[in-house]
């Protein structure tokens, strides 16, 4: 589980100085929560961030514990570090918005026909309870061949999570090489 600390001041100066010793400024919030300015260490956020098996994952700060997923992030142009995180408390019970990753698998058969495999979206907007949130959409693109695509109805959607994005919105495709 990732610990935090909780900042008292959210001025610049402060965070300045939390950015020299190694932690990541983050706002953790949701709906009917106050919104709780935070600072985690950035070795062990990214550490958490990548060994997670789910699209949420556990915080501790303070004394309480909240189940967030990452919905936003700020990166350096130029180092590539880490920056600013963006954390939204996931609610059992709460309708809210989520983007929920697309993770291709497969090899198309248009990639021997000189095809080149592209990802049009890479996150879907959802619209469910945080219980019903999926961790990913598969899709399976080892049949598309060039010019073929995989569109948002052709996804096999969970019970009780309604996508936002149109049905007719291409996911990925095998596109011809130029």
């Amino acid at each position: 589980m990732l610990e935090g600390i909780i900042r008292e001041s959210i001025g610049k100066k402060s965070a300045r100085a939390l950015k020299r010793d190694g932690y990541l400024i983050a706002n953790v919030y949701a709906k009917g929560l106050e919104n709780i300015h935070a600072a985690f260490r950035v070795n062990d956020f990214i550490k958490e961030a990548k060994a997670k098996e789910n699209l949420f994952f556990d915080v501790k700060l303070g004394d309480k514990i909240y189940k967030v997923i990452i919905e936003d992030y700020q990166k350096d142009p130029v180092k590539s570090t880490i920056l600013h995180v963006d954390l939204r408390v996931v609610l059992d019970d709460e309708i809210s918005r989520y983007f929920v990753p697309v993770k291709l698998v497969g090899t198309p058969i248009g990639l021997k026909n000189k095809g080149v495999l592209v990802y049009f979206k890479r996150r879907l907007v959802v619209k469910c309870k945080g219980k019903d949130l999926p961790n990913a959409f598969v899709i399976n693109v080892d049949k598309l061949d060039v010019n073929d695509s995989v569109l948002v109805r052709d996804i096999e959607i969970p019970q009780n999570v309604r996508v936002l994005d149109g049905a007719t919105v291409a996911v990925a495709g095998v596109i011809t090489a130029k």
